[in-house]
């Protein structure tokens, strides 16, 4: 796995906790339901941003698999993002 590929990966999995945190920091301030789902969905959405290199590699999945599995989690928190949106 290519050392610049492994960077953005990480970059974009913590930007995705960062905001996670935020949106967190903000529920626990301002008890709004919406937010919790804010920082559950980028969690979800960080998570999804380093899984599919990590089960192509670990699990000796082929690429299709696991990018279906990475779809699938990104997909998650986006809906729980959208549902934020929606209350």
């Amino acid at each position: 796995m290519e050392a610049s590929f492994v960077i953005a990966k990480l970059f974009t999995f913590v930007l995705s906790l960062g905001v996670a945190y935020l949106a967190y920091h903000g529920y626990r301030r301002s008890g709004q339901t919406p937010m919790l789902y804010v920082s559950g969905g980028f969690v979800f959405i960080g998570a999804g941003a380093i899984c599919e290199g990590l089960i192509y590699h670990v699990f000796g999945t082929t690429i299709a698999s696991a990018a279906l599995v990475q779809a699938a989690i990104v997909s998650s928190g986006m809906v729980l993002v959208l549902i934020s949106l929606t209350k």
